[in-house]
């Protein structure tokens, strides 16, 4: 099934414990970032005041306030895109910051990872699996909620990003 607009947020609000996103690209097509990519681009510094106020950090907030956990990892091959670099850079600081658990899953092989890494996804609750497809060039086609699958492998799959990805503070600090 289908998840979009409103019916996807609903979806994503009413998870009761835990959210998890694997991510795999080396770049997303947000059009809503598209003028703050920009302006990283060309060296503006971070808009700390903006950025911190971004309605994606405010639901995050609300999430862990009541007890939810958020929480993500992000399969890099070196060397970073300019993409990766502004999301690092303008984002996850601030993900953090509202609770959300960010790492890094650095490899120079992903075709060796014990799950496949061209593959989107959400888990939500350890429950229900949310595909995210998206184009070549990052841009979102759709987002399909998985009915009759194995969940197990979608665990699976995020125990094993959790266990060999590390805390993005970490990761930043080693690009410093």
């Amino acid at each position: 099934m289908r998840l979009e607009g409103e019916a996807w947020r609903e979806f994503f609000d009413a998870f009761s414990d835990y959210a998890f996103r694997l991510e795999t690209l080396p770049v997303y097509g947000v059009a809503s970032e598209d003028e703050e990519f920009q302006r990283f681009l060309v060296g503006e510094p971070r808009p700390d005041e903006e950025l911190a106020d971004s309605p994606w950090l405010h639901r995050v907030r609300r999430f862990t306030a009541s007890g939810r956990r958020v929480g993500r990892v992000h399969v890099v091959t070196p060397p970073l895109t300019d993409y990766l670099r502004y999301e690092m850079a303008w984002g996850y600081d601030f993900n953090i910051l509202a609770g959300e658990d960010v790492r890094i899953l650095e490899t120079d092989a992903p075709a060796d990872l014990p799950f496949p890494a061209h593959e989107d996804f959400w888990l939500f609750d350890d429950e229900h699996v949310v595909l995210m497809r998206y184009e070549d060039d990052g841009t979102q086609i759709d987002r399909i909620l998985l009915e009759g699958v194995d969940i197990g492998d979608y665990i699976s799959r995020k125990d094993a990003a959790l266990r060999l990805g590390i805390p993005y503070e970490q990761y930043r600090a080693r690009l410093n």
